[in-house]
Formats: structure tokens, sequence, C-alpha cells
């Protein structure tokens, strides 16, 4: 992996808080992801199921985490099980996890390879009650693709379908959703990295130039400071492709008097960070342009103070719809009667800003996190409001990333990255 080796003491403390939770006389267990196929021997690159890397940071194919809290023995409540490396897997796919490397990077003592797997979990399951599966549960997941997880529950069925079964998942949505202070320093690093493709770009963009030069740029930044890449499809839409909201093509020519939408964000270490700018091709923002994104950035900025300890999503959402009809309202975009004749359920704003605030972040760009519950104290947020107007060819969307804290505003991770007017237009032509 490009990024550096992270403390183990963090997946020896996630593990902790896991195992805490779970039934009396039960076991979990946690594949990692399959590498998938493409067509003919070609495959996508490998990105680890991000459950199992943040219980024990193994970041790599065929690995199976076991956890058994009451165990007979003490060297079998943690257990790892990879797939066996040798000379030839070196030489021809890299070097691989050995017992002792996986005992470096996890802290788990209990290593074995893949082939010793159903003979220990079926010693395991003797002794035990229960087994929990780790399903995907997050409001957002839409899942056709038959994952190794999926096959691993299907296959455990019907071996031992006299054992109950738990979900691992509720557990690991609030957990995973609550931040470590070593996980808000990988975040912080990915938002860095970012900050540097953002600040590289002011200096590139002029007109005439192509969404995927600027798309380039960034990958060549990200990657050069230890980043795989973009934490998700990075969004690059010039002029009315703004307007389109997961617009991802960028194969567009961006034109003099334009605005870009950059919704571009480095990961590391598999955190991820998630940033909306919204720049002029031409160096120089219009009247209306600047009128319109000063709109957004004062709605972000609101919205920001909110994301405190204790606020419930859905009012803040609501909260944050009512600073967005004044300022509608003020540019022209809204009227009285427009407020007044409002659907409840489809307030009149939604017709500029149709999509949420907010989200949860971390090793998912969008994260686990109960949005039911109330905001906690080292919780990540987004704040990404926006301003849509397809009949005058742009879009604006402003985004940051914040950490809850215990008492006050949130911390905002991106506060380095330039936002104002002015500091963009100064950069962009200095």
């Amino acid at each position: 992996m490009k990024y550096h080796q992270i403390e183990r003491s963090l997946f020896i403390k996630n593990r902790a808080k896991f195992m805490a939770q779970m039934k009396p006389k039960s076991v979990a267990v946690f594949n990692s992801n399959d590498i998938y196929p493409i067509s003919a021997d070609s495959t996508l690159p490998f990105a680890q199921h991000r459950d199992i890397f943040y219980l024990s940071g193994v970041d790599q194919e065929e690995s199976i985490l076991l956890l058994f809290p009451d165990a007979p023995y003490e060297n079998q409540r943690e257990m790892l099980f990879l797939k066996e490396t040798s000379e030839h897997i070196a030489i021809w796919e890299g070097e691989k996890l050995t017992k002792e490397r996986a005992f470096e990077v996890s802290g788990i003592r209990t290593v074995y390879w893949l082939q010793d797997f159903e003979k220990i979990l079926f010693e395991m399951m003797t002794h035990s009650d229960t087994i929990y599966i780790n399903t995907n549960e997050h409001y957002r997941a839409t899942v056709e693709t038959e994952t190794r997880e999926a096959r691993f529950v299907k296959w455990w069925k019907e071996k031992y379908p006299a054992h109950t079964v738990a979900k691992s998942n509720p557990i690991l949505q609030r957990l995973r959703s609550v931040k470590e202070t070593e996980e808000l320093d990988l975040i912080q690093t990915a938002c860095n990295i970012t900050e540097l493709g953002f600040r590289r770009l002011l200096s590139f963009v002029k007109p005439n130039v192509t969404e995927y030069e600027i798309e380039a740029e960034l990958i060549h930044e990200f990657v050069r400071n230890r980043s795989r890449g973009f934490a998700y499809t990075p969004i690059i839409a010039s002029g009315n492709n703004a307007n389109v909201l997961h617009y991802i093509e960028n194969n567009q020519q961006c034109k003099a008097g334009d605005l870009i939408l950059l919704d571009v964000a480095a990961e590391y270490a598999n955190y991820s960070s998630d940033l909306t700018r919204t720049i002029p091709v031409s160096g120089k923002y219009s009247n209306r342009q600047k009128e319109v994104y000063n709109a957004v950035l004062r709605v972000k900025n609101e919205a920001t103070k909110m994301l405190t300890k204790g606020t419930l999503w859905k009012q803040y959402h609501i909260e944050v719809g009512k600073i967005m009809t004044s300022e509608l309202l003020g540019l022209g975009l809204l009227d009285k009667a427009d407020v007044q004749n409002e659907n409840p359920d489809w307030p009149a704003y939604k017709k500029y800003f149709m999509h949420g605030t907010s989200h949860h972040m971390g090793l998912d760009t969008h994260d686990y996190g109960i949005l039911t519950e109330p905001m906690q104290a080292n919780m990540v947020f987004t704040v990404e409001p926006g301003i849509y107007i397809p009949a005058e060819g742009f879009g604006i969307r402003l985004e940051d990333d914040v950490i809850v804290q215990e008492s006050g505003e949130p911390f905002n991770m991106m506060r380095n990255i330039p936002i104002e007017v002015e500091e963009i237009e100064q950069l962009m032509n200095s």
C-alpha cells in the first residue's frame, strides 16, 4: 500500500469495542472483498471491505477475521485467516502478508492460512450458540453483485442451521460513526492531500481546458502524496453540467465565463475526504455568479454551526431548508407565493436545492451512522448545500468536512482550502 503503516493499537481498540457488544458464546466472521473480474483475465483494482479493515488493518484479498470473546482458550478469541503466500506469489503478484507481518499490522497473534478456516470454524461453532453475520444495511446500499460475504452467509446457513443468527451491522454502524483520534488524523491527511490537489488546479484552469485534463491534474497530485487516488468517482462539471448532480463523464471543454463545479477528493489509507468547490473558468465570477455563490456560502456557514452534539439529523435538515428558502427569496428565485403554497413533503426550496446537506464520512464517503440517533462528538459530517439554476446555465455547491465537538461549533477539517470568492479569484490570477 502507498500509505504509511497505521499503528495496530487502533485496530486492537476497534476489536475490543466490537467484542464488548457481542452476545455471550457468540462468534463473528468478517470477509475481505473479492477482486472483481472485468473480462478475459482483467480485474478491477482491489479495494478492501471497510469492516474487516476497521477491525484488523488487513488490506488484502482472501482474508477472514474471526472473533470469539468467550472461546475456551485465549489464543482462539481473535484469529486471522490469510491466503498462503510463497516465493511464486511474491514474484508474480508481489509481497503478501506473512503470519509475522499480519501480527505487526493487526495485533492478532493467531494467524492461519485460509485452507484451515473451515476446520477451525467447526471447532469454534461447537463451543458457540450464535454467529454474527456481516450484512450490508447502509441506508444508501443497493447491492446486486454477490459478494464474498454473501457467499459465506449462504454457505454458513446450510452448514450450521441450528445456530442463532445475529447482525454485526448495527454494532458497526454505531462504532464506526464515532471516530478514534487516529482515524481523525487519517481523515485529516486525506483532506490535506485534497487541498494540495485543489490549489494545483487554481493555477491550471483557464478557458478551453477540458474537464478530463483537470481530473488528470488532481490524480497526479493525489498519488504523489501517497493517496491511492479519488475517494469516489470525481465530478468535474463545467457550465450546465453542474446541474446534473452525479455528472461523471468529465469529457467537456470548459468555456470562458462558465463555472466549474468540482466534487473531488482524495482518500488516504482507505479513509475518505469529500470536497466541493465551484470556480470560474476565466478566473473571475460574474456579478450574478458571485451573488449566488455567496448565498450558498452563507447557507454552508450557518448549517455548519448546527452540527453539534445532540442534534438530530432530520431536524437539522429542516432548519437548513429554512435558511436556504430565505436565500432563494433574496436571489429572486422564489417569491412569497411559492413558499406559502409549497408542498410540505417537497418544500419550494427543493426546486433549486434537491439533495441533503450532510452525511457521515469516514472509511466510506457515505459512512456508517444511524440517522435517527443524536449526533455525537467525534462524528465526521460533510456540509454541502447547493443552488442549481439550469435556466441560467450554472450550479454552485460548496462542501467541507467537519468534526462534531464535545461542545460548541464543529472543527472544519478543510478550513485551509480556499472558499471565499476573493481568495479564489486572487489565486487563479496570481
